[in-house]
């Protein structure tokens, strides 16, 4: 994107997702820039940084519409541009369900923060609680539930390859950082996992393999049939010595299966497997979207 063009705004969360879903279906890499909104030198340098790590950049705003069109105009002027600007009304969205003043809002009709005492807005949460707790955490014990939940919900529907945080909180960084830990061979790091020796490991990466046969499969030769795509993941593990716990390619919001394919974006792969360690069994398990990467 040339400098002075305006990015792409979106405020709807499934219209995001399909917009990186399709950039990434043209074999991009996203990287993603959240922030509060009102942007500055420090904002700036994280997008370039986006820049060089990713085909295309997302900054995502989480303010009052009115409030940000100074942020544009800022955006406009970076070498490159940023592709998409996305600002949600609220991540904490109950879809259809009436629930008058719970959900998303007070009795005045203002949404509340997901990082208040009293605030309602989400139900479920994701907290990283060994380092929640000190420095900011002692005066501010739900700030941090809050900034994870809240990074948590952009990985889900932006999906990015890179995201790029500054150090100026170090407390946030270490959190958001504690939430993407794999260990170094792309395995999950897991309780279960540990006890697994080195050519174990091997084994349950088998895995990871299979889905992305599966996703090759889908892609290259347009494949469909769930059937067959599930017996290509089965048939990957069992030859590495894994026993199939379940391999089902399910709608992704109701989890319900799959017989056919018939959007790629809704479609989402789950494979569960035991391997053999030490006389024990450990499990190990992962999930993609079929029009995604393996994550």
């Amino acid at each position: 994107m040339a400098a002075n063009k305006a990015p792409l705004i979106i405020s709807d969360k499934d219209e995001m997702r399909q917009w990186s879903r399709f950039a990434r279906a043209q074999g991009k890499t996203i990287g993603l820039v959240p922030t509060m909104g009102y942007l500055h030198e420090g904002h700036l340098s994280l997008i370039k940084e986006s820049q060089k790590h990713a085909h295309l950049t997302v900054v995502s705003i989480r303010k009052p519409r009115s409030d940000f069109l100074g942020d544009i105009e800022k955006l406009k002027s970076i070498p490159g541009g940023v592709d998409v600007v996305f600002h949600p009304q609220n991540l904490c969205d109950y879809g259809s369900v009436n629930l008058g003043i719970r959900g998303n809002q007070q009795g005045d009709g203002k949404t509340v923060s997901c990082v208040e005492n009293n605030g309602i807005g989400h139900e479920t949460w994701v907290r990283v609680e060994g380092l929640e707790k000190g420095l900011c955490g002692k005066s501010r014990p739900v700030f941090f539930r809050g900034v994870a939940t809240v990074v948590a919900k952009l990985f889900n529907i932006v999906e990015p390859d890179v995201a790029v945080f500054g150090k100026k909180d170090y407390q946030q960084l270490r959190i958001v950082q504690r939430m993407l830990v794999r260990d170094e061979d792309a395995l999950a790091k897991s309780s279960r996992n540990v006890r697994l020796s080195q050519q174990e490991r091997e084994k349950a990466l088998s895995i990871n393999r299979a889905l992305l046969k599966v996703k090759c499969r889908a892609e290259e030769k347009d494949e469909v049939d769930s059937k067959r795509l599930e017996a290509l993941v089965i048939s990957t593990i069992d030859e590495a010595g894994g026993k199939v716990d379940y391999a089902e390619i399910v709608e992704q919001q109701t989890l319900e299966p799959l017989l056919e394919i018939k959007d790629p974006c809704k479609a989402v792969l789950c494979v569960a497997a035991w391997f053999e360690t030490s006389g024990l069994s450990t499990t190990s398990k992962s999930a993609f979207s079929i029009a995604d990467r393996v994550f």
